[in-house]
């Protein structure tokens, strides 16, 4: 990927950001058949969109705001999404249990109004169950004065690798994604950006590249681009902090996921079985700076434990917290709001003066929708001609109708595994991967640090920290052998990844 921007400086579309907007953007320009470059300053799905609640979903919380041309459209694109990465993504049933007679029929009308919307893109209608069936799928689950719950389904998938997908579908198409390729300033002619200055965060080389259209999907980092372009320019994001807990199966023994209707702050709450393990979130939390590794606080913590305590038999307590991990909203500021939790996630495309087009806002079950609307419009301003999106149809890479995260493609780690069957070996006894997986993380994936294996190309991070912790040096001798680093690197690595996961920790 590096030796095309040396060997071709001009693109059509250059995209700066390797999150979900970023990455649904430059796919969507590529797939029209435009050159396209991505660049990530750190690696892809560093920031926000590796650390989501893993759903892809019309969001009932918007639902109550009665948004319901932001859930009409998020239920849309959860259709395309299943359609076009089924190996990634797939259905979820959640139970939404009632304690008090008066909850029936409020959770089941507003439920058939989240079907209706889904039109003939809904999952499976969604229906009344009895408390005996309602205990039978959430055995966890309080019983004492259950009458019973409501049972839907939305869709659940892995975000950090649909991201590393939609990266090697962007590759497929011609398109050129890198990381560790920071965007240091914007390169203007007669005040109107022409392209950017990137640096190599490997080595330090520096790149001049051009472009006829500039995009901004940076997410939480939109406005530290705006003043590239223009210093005075005004926030544009007014950020939030999330977080999830990791905790062990037992607290949701079975394939359901638990919505917790409401909460003292008038949101929703999820556990949700992922990847063996139970996720529970999500909180609202104003924050005034922007970091890219956002810490959880313990009021956050407490809050989500409290929370999960009233419908549990077994409380969580802190010390069965296997992972925990923060993830800022990139929201739209909007003066009529006082409280990050009523903003919208719908997204926002804005043209500066220059030219410079800046996505703001949106989620990742948009992240299609927001990629089209960018590239619609550098249409409407004149930098590109009219082609039509061609997403909604558009195939992810390794599409196959398995749930496998590697799709079509895990046929060749396995291959790599009959050439080596020492690579059958687990990355370590609590964590559901190979040292297979490392060396394809190397090989194909454009990992470069051990961060890059263990938290987004493996979710080990974010299932058990402690557990990644003790596999970082068996990733870190394998990376090295694959990248031909020296044992300095390989020291450092391990170093370097202790002190970062020690803020997944409890």
């Amino acid at each position: 990927m590096i030796r095309r921007i040396e060997e071709n400086s001009s693109w059509d579309v250059i995209v700066i950001g390797g999150g979900a907007s970023g990455l649904g953007a430059a796919v969507d320009s590529a797939s029209r058949g435009w050159k396209t470059l991505l660049l990530e300053q750190y690696d892809f799905a560093k920031g926000t969109s590796s650390r989501s609640t893993k759903l892809i979903h019309g969001g009932l919380r918007y639902l109550q705001q009665a948004n319901l041309a932001l859930v009409k459209e998020a239920l849309q694109e959860r259709g395309i999404l299943c359609r076009n990465a089924p190996h990634l993504v797939h259905p979820l049933p959640f139970i939404v249990p009632h304690y008090h007679w008066w909850e029936s029929p409020f959770y089941r009308l507003g439920l058939k109004v989240y079907d209706w919307l889904a039109g003939r893109q809904n999952l499976a209608p969604s229906h009344h169950i009895s408390k005996g069936e309602t205990l039978e799928a959430i055995p966890s689950l309080k019983s004492s004065q259950l009458q019973g719950g409501i049972l839907y389904y939305d869709a659940q998938f892995d975000d950090a690798r649909l991201a590393i997908t939609l990266a090697k579908t962007l590759a497929s198409l011609e398109g050129v994604p890198i990381n560790y390729m920071k965007v240091t300033g914007l390169i203007k002619k007669h005040n109107l950006c022409q392209g950017v200055i990137a640096a190599d965060q490997e080595t330090g080389q520096e790149y001049s590249l051009y472009g006829q259209v500039i995009i901004n999907a940076t997410g939480a980092f939109a406005d530290t681009i705006l003043r590239m372009d223009d210093p005075g320019s005004s926030d544009l994001i007014l950020p939030s902090q999330g977080i999830h807990l990791t905790l062990p199966k037992r607290f949701l023994p079975n394939h359901s996921a638990l919505l917790i209707p409401r909460t003292s702050d008038n949101r929703v709450l999820f556990l949700i079985p992922w990847h063996d393990k139970v996720l529970l979130g999500t909180t609202d939390t104003p924050i005034s700076r922007i970091e890219i590794e956002p810490r959880p606080k313990v009021e956050e913590i407490d809050f989500l434990l409290t929370h999960a305590q009233k419908y549990l038999q077994t409380a969580p307590l802190q010390s069965d917290i296997l992972s925990v991990f923060a993830g800022i909203r990139p929201l739209i500021r909007n003066q009529k709001h006082c409280s990050t939790a009523s903003l919208s996630r719908e997204h926002l495309i804005s043209t500066s003066p220059s030219g410079l087009i800046t996505a703001a806002g949106g989620k990742w079950t948009t992240y299609r929708k927001m990629g089209e609307d960018l590239i619609n419009q550098a249409i409407a301003i004149g930098k590109l001609p009219l082609r039509p999106c061609k997403t909604q149809t558009l195939p992810l890479y390794g599409h196959a109708l398995v749930h496998d995260v590697y799709g079509s493609e895990r046929i060749h780690l396995e291959n790599i595994t009959q050439h080596n069957p020492s690579y059958a070996q687990s990355i370590h006894p609590r964590l559901p991967y190979s040292l297979c997986e490392v060396v394809w993380a190397a090989r194909q994936e454009m990992a470069c640090k051990v961060e890059d294996v263990l938290a987004r190309r493996t979710r080990s991070l974010f299932l058990d920290a402690r557990a990644s912790i003790e596999a970082a040096p068996l990733v870190a001798a394998l990376l090295a052998q694959e990248l031909q680093k020296s044992p300095s690197w390989e020291k450092k690595e391990i170093e370097s990844y202790r002190e970062l996961a020690q803020h997944y920790l409890p």
